[in-house]
């Protein structure tokens, strides 16, 4: 295994505690790599040779790289930036008793609630500042362990073993400090940032899990951590993306925000946001409209987001002829109903690309009586609508505050998605593809 993968994978997410840090983080990396940045609400000078990245609501991002010759599809990884957790209310503060003070706090995403309980939280988001006339964002980590939800102690709750109902407006919100605090909440995010109280117009804040990733196992052959859901892809993908270049190709890397709550924002992948990039490219290179369809019918998008390992408590759970293990390699997701959007053709191109560079990969399908979830791939299609893939890697957890994935894993995706971009895939006709590797 790449231990150098593991550790800057932890470092990567550490760096994330929100969406908004995660598209710091990623900007950072493609400003040292010599991009240029683009703004949505400005002219674009796009130039063949050259990389360029623009971000939406600085909580999503895509990224491209244009060859110096001309090009014949967009090869696309998209991931997405968030994870669930509790969102901030305004005016949060709740004094009880005239003795602690708590903060509301509302559900974001569907989390493990339990798994939130006793252990170190913080408070991480953005914050619009008015300074004169300019409203401006600055982003905010407290970066001390601040708050925590605490358990009902087990005599007060014979029954929390038995199966308990959480109630998010009860059981979920977070212990802030004693009476002497009350009234200090926003002046404590302003100070993190060195601005006036009442400067401070809006907020998205959210809690996020202090614990950094480790390496465990017998053999340190498992990684555990906050938010490998689905950071793990977004790193792995920039990884990638950073170190091929692909002659024929425009190699696209996207983060988007709010996957987990349907992706139905103006910066999710159910927005305008691809289809909007990929058409000004394609104009701002003189390109004709039909240049603009006749690259999308041979482009693809690989959709990153993580998969369910069989749990080794329960593995009837899993699909009988479907099962899919932690480190056994990238997992490629099918569902009938197009939940996830992989299919024969996209599978098939998949395969080989895996196959060219030895990476081993495996299937998962939901049991036929369980329900899954969604993700990326089939949103975007509704506005851009070319072949693509549903893949991820196997873990454990899914959506704890804390979850478990393989330490092999983070290269087989790394290395798969570099042989990814480094492929030239070209529809002959309809069902029919021309596959090159080391373009």
């Amino acid at each position: 295994m790449n231990i150098q993968h593991v550790e800057e994978l932890f470092q990567f997410i550490e760096n994330s505690p929100s969406c908004f840090h995660a598209i710091v983080t990623i900007r950072e990396k493609l400003n040292d790599e010599g991009f240029i940045e683009l703004v949505e609400g400005r002219s674009w000078q796009i130039e063949k040779g050259k990389k360029y990245y623009v971000t939406r609501n600085l909580s999503s991002i895509i990224a491209f790289k244009i060859p110096e010759n001309d090009f014949k599809n967009f090869h696309i990884v998209a991931s997405h930036s968030d994870s669930p957790t509790f969102k901030i209310k305004e005016n949060a503060e709740i004094e009880v008793n005239n003795k602690y003070v708590k903060l509301n706090t509302e559900k974001y995403g569907g989390m493990i609630c339990s798994t939130w309980f006793d252990r170190p939280l913080s408070i991480a988001g953005r914050i619009l500042v008015k300074e004169g006339n300019l409203v401006k964002t600055h982003l905010v980590n407290i970066d001390k362990d601040l708050v925590i939800i605490p358990n009902l102690a087990i005599h007060m709750n014979r029954a929390v073993n038995d199966g308990y109902k959480y109630n998010a407006q009860i059981d979920m919100l977070p212990l802030y400090g004693d009476n002497t605090s009350k009234g200090s909440l926003m002046k404590t995010v302003a100070q993190s940032v060195g601005v006036e109280e009442d400067s401070i117009l809006g907020t998205d804040l959210f809690l996020y899990n202090r614990m950094r990733g480790t390496k465990i196992g017998a053999n340190s052959e498992y990684i555990s951590s906050p938010r490998l859901d689905d950071l793990e892809c977004a790193y792995a993908s920039l990884s990638a993306f950073l170190s091929e270049t692909n002659s024929n190709s425009a190699s696209v890397y996207c983060v988007f925000d709010n996957e987990e709550v349907g992706s139905g924002t103006k910066q999710g992948a159910d927005s305008t946001l691809l289809y909007d990039v990929l058409r000004r490219i394609n104009m701002c290179l003189g390109n004709s409209e039909e240049d603009y369809y006749k690259l999308i019918a041979s482009s693809f998008m690989v959709s990153a987001d993580n998969a369910h390992a069989l749990h080794p408590n329960y593995s009837d759970k899993s699909d009988p002829t479907n099962k899919v293990y932690i480190n056994d390699g990238i997992v490629i997701k099918y569902n009938a109903n197009q939940k996830y959007t992989t299919d024969a053709v996209s599978a098939s191109i998949f395969k080989s690309i895996c196959d060219s560079v030895n990476v081993p990969y495996q299937t998962f399908t939901n049991r036929s009586d369980i329900l899954g979830g969604s993700t990326l791939g089939n949103i975007s299609n509704a506005h851009v609508s070319l072949n693509t893939i549903d893949i991820g890697l196997a873990q454990l957890a899914m959506h704890s505050t804390y979850e478990t994935a393989g330490a092999k894993d983070v290269t087989y995706l790394i290395d798969a998605l570099k042989a990814f971009y480094n492929t030239s895939i070209e529809q002959v006709e309809d069902g029919q593809y021309i596959i090159n590797s080391k373009c």
